[in-house]
């Protein structure tokens, strides 16, 4: 979208949120960079230019706005929606696969090389991968300046730097203050927000706590808040996790899903409170190296990147569909921190109830996940890692011999690295690879692509609930008929599929209380 220099200067002078994360604005005569819906008077259209990426205008030699920080825009969309190099690349590099594995270890998950895919991205986000991962780095400084009471030191390291100087000079280059300046910054901006909630224009903060007050001070908890683009509908969102909620891995708990993380270098608690114009975010780490993989994993989880605008116009042009997606625009798909897990997860929900499933997946979870320590509610356990399900004795499933079959097969697949599902994976391949599996049908795959793959067309025509109410819409009810009358819908079918599901009065459309 950005060398669309009009429709980029009309989204600027209209001042339109929604397009903030799509583009950036870079102003010639200040010498900073904003995005789209920044509250200050929009320069002259002579003096703006527009980037891809935040990473971009860094590297042009840009500062982010103080006013309106860009670098907490939700991010575009585009990548969400695609499954090609380029997206799987900038997925992995928002989980920290840089600062862990460095450019050869993105090329290789990728499978090209490290000049093919410094190439591309250039070409599509005006930056590589070095420079996109520099900028997320001074993101996850930002936060954790603004909202811990770590020193510096074990800021730079926990953020991704290789050593304190770069932190320095990269924090400076960015944001134009040094890191004490942006902490004392940070520290006014919230003593001036109290009793009041503290957002910023686009009604997004990273900096100060949940409800608009000083961050908690408790040792390894960070307060911050997740930016989405509106309209959100929490209902089938949360929902759907707090209904399918494993024992000891997942609860509702004061208005909050709470659950367990697998981390790189640890483990984590996170609690995800919906609010009108954010998500409250609460993580607590055992390690800060770990934050910017556990918020990349929270909002892939809660599709926050979404851009529900353009989705629910798609799917308003069906009339059939039109009075679902009046009634509560901007529903978001359920996914997962851990496409693995929820693929095991699947499997044990294959042809039973949700009461079921859990009861099954609780059972391996106690008798094979790391045991965790939660102070603050009834969370005990980390989901078992496929390499300790490997290790499993099928005897000792209360399944069927076939399901039995199904799941070992799975996560001995899984563990040995024949299949890997993640952000990185192709969505076609991905496919291929689990049809192949015994007891893998089209239900089970499309499921996985959906929730777990984070594929936006995904489609589920055999699913009891979709044909119910696709027959009570007027719409067909066999799965060939549906699929051709949802060709009209992509490549949003799985946003479809949450509106069509919506219609049932079920535990998983009903926000918890």
């Amino acid at each position: 979208m950005y060398t669309d220099t009009e429709r980029c200067a009309r989204a600027v002078r209209s001042k339109d949120a929604r397009f903030d994360g799509w583009f950036f604005t870079a102003v010639l005569t200040t010498g900073i960079y904003c995005r789209p819906s920044c509250p200050v008077v929009p320069p002259k259209a002579e003096n703006m230019t527009f980037y891809p990426s935040a990473a971009a205008c860094q590297q042009a030699g840009f500062r982010a706005c103080k006013r309106c920080r860009p670098d907490t825009s939700p991010g575009s969309p585009e990548w969400n929606a695609r499954a090609d190099a380029v997206a799987r690349a900038v997925r992995l590099i928002q989980d920290g696969v840089v600062d862990r594995e460095g450019v050869p270890g993105l090329a290789g998950r990728l499978g090209y090389s490290a000049r093919q895919i410094e190439r591309q991205l250039l070409a599509e986000l005006g930056a590589g991968p070095l420079a996109l991962a520099r900028a997320q780095r001074a993101q996850t400084a930002r936060l954790l300046i603004e909202t811990t009471g770590l020193p510096m030191a074990d800021i730079a390291f926990a953020a991704g730097f290789s050593s304190i100087r770069a932190f320095n000079d990269t924090v400076r280059e960015v944001f134009a203050l040094s890191p004490s300046e942006l902490r004392a910054r940070g520290a006014r901006g919230t003593r001036g927000a109290r009793g009041t909630r503290g957002t910023d224009p686009a009604g997004t903060s990273g900096a100060r706590g949940t409800d608009g007050t000083a961050p908690t001070a408790t040792p390894g908890v960070i307060s911050l808040r997740l930016p989405f683009r509106a309209p959100l509908n929490p209902d089938n969102l949360f929902g759907h996790l707090a209904a399918t909620a494993v024992p000891g891995v997942e609860e509702w708990r004061d208005g909050a899903y709470r659950r367990t993380l697998s981390l790189p270098y640890g483990h984590g608690i996170v609690a995800l409170s919906p609010r009108p114009d954010h998500i409250a975010c609460r993580l607590s780490l055992t390690d800060p190296r770990d934050l910017t993989l556990a918020i990349s994993s929270c909002r892939r989880m809660l599709d926050l990147d979404a851009d529900p605008v353009a989705v629910d116009e798609q799917l308003r042009a069906d009339p059939l569909l039109t009075p679902l997606v009046d009634k509560a625009p901007g529903r978001r798909v359920p996914r997962t921190v851990d496409a693995a897990e929820f693929a095991v997860r699947a499997v044990l929900g294959q042809q039973v109830s949700t009461a079921a499933a859990r009861t099954h997946a609780a059972r391996l979870v106690t008798a094979h996940g790391v045991p965790v320590d939660d102070p603050e509610g009834g969370l005990t356990h980390l989901f078992p890692s496929p390499e300790a399900l490997a290790a499993l004795d099928p005897e000792a499933l209360a399944l069927p011999r076939t399901r039995r079959t199904t799941l070992t097969t799975l996560v001995a697949a899984l563990a040995d690295g024949s299949l890997r599902l993640g952000p990185d994976s192709d969505w076609d391949r991905a496919r291929e690879q689990l049809i192949a599996l015994p007891g893998f049908g089209p239900w089970t795959v499309e499921v996985i692509a959906m929730r777990a793959l984070g594929d936006p067309d995904a489609f589920l025509p055999t699913d009891l609930g979709m044909r119910r109410a696709a027959a009570g819409l007027g719409l067909p009810s066999t799965p060939a008929a549906l699929t051709a009358r949802a060709a009209a819908w992509r490549p949003w079918r799985a946003y479809a599929v949450q509106y069509l599901w919506a219609t049932e009065d079920h535990a998983i459309n009903q926000l918890p209380v």
